[in-house]
């Protein structure tokens, strides 16, 4: 806006009208001669003030007096702003009276903090004069909702805790035992009830009806006719033809049977039956085939219960291997051929089922740690995660963590005998339980110092590690007379039955003589039913 020249400040701008320099005489109104200043004193503080700097760089010239003269001009700005600051403190007001105890309870009713808290107080906003109380509020005639049988729950505690008064229900109890033991009422049993009409809302609902599934194949039902309740019994048709499976192995006999529809729990079960005369891991090729018969049953509602294998078969190119549960005289179940021969184990179960030996018992170069030293036991290599069961009955005495072994569990099965299952990816038992022989007590993993999915098993004598292949296997019972033959006959009527059989009845239609040859005829196929 102002420009410095050698006669002092002059316009630097022609919108600027104002100027501080000398100013010719020809615009300046002429005024008395004894009021105009001294023009050299003027000059002088004309210059002083050019020359004053107000706004002083505090980062240059440090310590001169221009840069103290500029510290005391900040620190007085400063000082003027804190001097000039407003107060914000509270004005005083004349307090009002308190509420009565009453007043403020329903003040805070409708306030804010209860619902911050929870809504403690539990109060409502007051009734007005519009609002009129009834005398009476009506009822619904019945009401209908469903019950479930819990774990270890009385079957009348379940019926008093949906409304029924006690004596009722001890007696709807009491008619329900005479039909079907109420030990047998599974866990879980859904009961839909209906309450009816009540004369006071003082009195517990009437049980109008009831009904529930008492067993797989019959349905109890309760109604009141006449003031009384009367129990029907509702048969429920069931089909007990057993659930055939077959097909070819391919690249491992678990998967295969698992994929063709066999539970998880007929497929290990199938597994361990085979180990019991064969290798599977060495012995069952790709293109051999398997075949399961399990027992199920099958409600004409649409519900199916899977129960145990009964029949184990593997055909290796003309080489068969039937297998048959069979309970014998002394009330012990295990697995005959078709000949009739069993078995009695006088030695142990093979912890896992199908694993193939890797590395066999005595010294060895240990693959991790580069140098040899005595193996204590033998190795099975087996898919990840395959079950690994007790070699023999006995009781957990370690189950957890142990240095190069991994997770690890060991058994005492008494007389100085135990056994060791190394390198788990997961411990399914625990310390003091007692486990049976074939129980699953982990999963094969590679914990510890392993380089791969495998169980490393011990079996020691007295504390000695000694060759668990050194425990052999011997067959000794054999089925005679009347037991044989009823042994055949079961037998022959479980091989009459046809992949696809239960599902055909269930269907109500026979499966197609052209479909079942073309299944039979592709080996990467598994039938079912």
């Amino acid at each position: 806006m102002y420009q410095r020249g050698d006669a002092g400040f002059g316009q630097g701008g022609g919108a600027v009208a104002l100027a501080l320099d000398p100013t010719p005489a020809a615009f300046v109104r002429p005024r008395a001669a004894a009021a105009l200043p001294d023009p050299i004193l003027l000059d002088g503080w004309r210059a002083r003030l050019a020359d004053l700097d107000l706004v002083v760089d505090l980062g240059a010239r440090i310590g001169s007096r221009e840069w103290f003269r500029g510290l005391a001009t900040c620190a007085a700005l400063c000082a003027a702003a804190i001097a000039f600051t407003p107060h914000f403190g509270a004005l005083p007001v004349a307090a009002g009276p308190a509420l009565p105890p009453a007043q403020w309870e329903e003040a805070r009713a409708l306030a804010i903090s209860p619902l911050a808290y929870g809504a403690d107080t539990g109060r409502r906003m007051g009734a007005t004069d519009a609002v009129e109380p009834l005398a009476d509020t009506p009822e619904r005639p019945t009401i209908d909702l469903v019950a479930t049988l819990g774990q270890g729950d009385g079957f009348a505690r379940a019926l008093e805790r949906a409304g029924i008064a006690a004596d009722q229900a001890r007696a709807v109890a009491n008619m329900v035992a005479g039909a079907v033991s109420l030990g047998e009422l599974k866990p879980g049993t859904r009961m839909d009830i209906t309450l009816g009409r009540r004369a006071s809302k003082a009195e517990a609902r009437p049980l109008d009806h009831l009904a529930f599934r008492a067993r797989f194949d019959l349905k109890l039902a309760l109604d009141r006719a006449d003031g009384k309740l009367a129990l029907k019994r509702i048969p429920i048709a069931v089909d007990n033809t057993p659930l055939r499976i077959q097909g070819r192995v391919g690249s491992g006999l678990y998967l295969a049977a698992r994929a063709a529809g066999a539970p998880a729990r007929a497929a290990e079960a199938y597994i361990r039956a085979l180990s019991s005369r064969l290798s599977v891991g060495r012995d069952v090729r790709s293109d051999d085939r398997f075949d399961l018969i399990i027992q199920q049953r099958r409600a004409e509602t649409g519900e199916v219960e899977v129960g145990d294998l009964l029949y184990a078969g593997l055909d290796q190119r003309g080489k068969q291997t039937r297998l048959l549960k069979w309970t014998s005289g002394d009330g012990g179940s295990q697995w005959f051929e078709a000949s009739g021969v069993g078995q009695t184990r006088g030695g142990m179960t093979r912890p896992v089922a199908g694993g193939r030996e890797t590395s066999a018992f005595g010294m060895r170069r240990h693959p991790i740690l580069g140098y040899s030293r005595f193996h204590k036991g033998v190795d099975f290599g087996a898919a990840y995660g395959s079950p690994i069961v007790a070699a023999a009955g006995g009781v957990v005495e370690y189950a957890g963590p142990h240095g190069g072994h991994g997770n690890y569990v060991k058994l005492g099965h008494g007389g100085g005998m135990e056994t060791g299952y190394a390198h788990m990816s997961r411990i399914a038992a625990r310390v003091g339980q007692r486990v049976r022989e074939g129980q699953v007590i982990g999963y094969v993993g590679s914990t510890g110092l392993s380089t791969g999915p495998h169980l490393h098993y011990e079996v020691y004598k007295g504390g000695v590690a000694i060759n668990p292949l050194s425990v052999k296997f011997t067959s000794t019972e054999r089925l005679a007379g009347n037991d044989l033959a009823r042994f055949k006959a079961t037998l022959a009527r479980l091989l009459a039955v046809r992949p696809g059989a239960a599902l055909a009845k269930h269907e109500g239609a026979r499966p197609k003589e052209g479909a079942e040859r073309s299944a039979s005829a592709d080996p990467h196929k598994s039938t079912r039913g």
